[in-house]
C-alpha cells in the first residue's frame, strides 16, 4: 500500500484553493480534489504556490498552466518567456513524454488524504 499523507482539514481547502503537502500540490476545482508533483517543468517553480484558473493549475512564476487530469502543460510560460519563440511548445512537448505525476486524492474522515 503507498504511503498516505494527511494534507489538511477540508475545511481548508475551499474551491479554487491550492496547497503543498510532501511531494504534491493539492487543489481544488470547482469541489473536486487534485495532486499533482509540486515542481514545475518550466523553471521548477513550487506548484503549490499557484492558483486555479479556468481548471487548470497555474504556475505561480511565469503563469504556465497544467491540466490536472494528465498532468500536462496546456499553455507554456508566459510574460517574457512567451516572446521566446517556440518556447511555450518545447515545454508542452515536453510535457508530454515527461508530465506532472498525480497522486490519489481522498477524504478520510474531516481531512483531505492523499496518496
Amino acid at each position: 500500500m503507498a504511503k498516505q499523507i494527511t494534507v489538511c482539514p477540508v475545511a481548508d481547502l475551499p474551491p479554487g484553493s491550492v496547497t503543498g503537502a510532501g511531494p504534491y500540490a493539492i487543489g481544488n476545482i470547482d469541489g473536486k480534489y487534485f495532486a499533482v508533483t509540486r515542481r514545475c517543468r518550466h523553471l521548477r517553480a513550487d506548484l503549490a504556490g499557484g492558483s486555479i484558473e479556468d481548471g487548470r493549475l497555474v504556475c505561480p512564476w511565469h503563469q504556465s498552466a497544467y491540466d490536472v487530469e494528465n498532468g500536462q502543460m496546456v499553455r507554456g510560460p508566459q510574460q517574457i518567456f512567451a516572446k521566446i519563440p517556440g518556447l511555450g511548445t518545447t515545454f508542452k512537448m515536453l510535457t508530454k513524454v515527461w508530465p506532472l505525476g498525480r497522486g490519489t486524492v481522498s477524504v478520510s474522515g474531516n481531512d483531505i488524504v492523499v496518496e
